[in-house]
């Protein structure tokens, strides 16, 4: 896994809309520095990790702020309206070669740690489609009815919650995203990009307290979570 090379996705250009305030979510103050800050730390003193595309909305006025804007090896780009059209403009502009991996990494999941990154490299590397990193449902779900009863328990043995980073080579990705803007379709991940070309990405078991920063509240778990000195998990 030590010879294994990367390039990584990180969409930033959301405005959070259900997070409410002055700030984008990605922005918010979380435990000495900001939820984007920690998203980023233990990718930029990953060795393997080639170069990183940072992608904010047009006009975004934070990130130029943050000292980490001005890392080696990182790069901004305008994003999209969509969030997958925002990775599809993060990843044409990385010098990577189709055979190349691809990590994608939301920057509102500022709690990723480094085990987790290895352990989607080392699940994910010889998969001849790619990884997502992932955790088994634990509650009992149901599937509610157009009356809004229950119309029938989902079997949780089956389900998985995506989490990110998600990896993938480079040409299937682009292929992927490029496949769904032609259709017309917005997938809700990348697997599900590559999954409608008829692919199925292996399912690499994460950490929960991989969360995303969803709503205000969410900052107060995931200060919890983030212990003194794990900038650099």
């Amino acid at each position: 896994m030590q010879d294994i090379r990367y390039w990584l996705v990180l969409p930033a250009a959301g405005g959070g809309n259900r997070f409410g305030g002055s700030l984008p979510k990605q922005y918010a103050p979380l435990a000495g520095s900001t939820v984007i800050e920690h998203a980023l730390a233990p990718f930029l003193v990953d060795g393997r990790c080639s170069g990183i595309a940072v992608v904010l909305s047009p006009g975004d006025q934070w990130f130029a702020k943050l000292p980490v804007s001005r890392h080696r090896g990182l790069r901004k780009v305008d994003g999209g309206d969509e969030r997958c059209d925002s990775v599809r403009l993060g990843l044409a502009s990385l010098p990577a070669a189709d055979a190349d991996w691809v990590l994608v990494h939301d920057a509102a999941r500022p709690c990723v740690s480094r085990d987790e990154i290895d352990a989607l490299l080392d699940g994910a590397m010889n998969d001849p489609v790619g990884g997502v990193l992932a955790v088994q449902v634990a509650d009992t779900l149901k599937v509610a009815d157009e009356q809004g009863r229950v119309g029938s328990t989902a079997p949780r043995s089956a389900l998985w919650r995506a989490l990110t980073p998600q990896m993938f080579r480079a040409g299937l990705l682009r292929d992927a995203l490029a496949s769904a803007a032609r259709a017309g379709k917005v997938p809700t991940d990348e697997s599900q990009a590559v999954e409608w070309l008829g692919h199925f990405p292996r399912l690499v078991p994460g950490n929960a307290r991989n969360m995303k920063v969803t709503q205000a509240a969410d900052l107060v778990l995931a200060e919890a979570l983030l212990k003194p000195g794990d900038a650099a998990r």
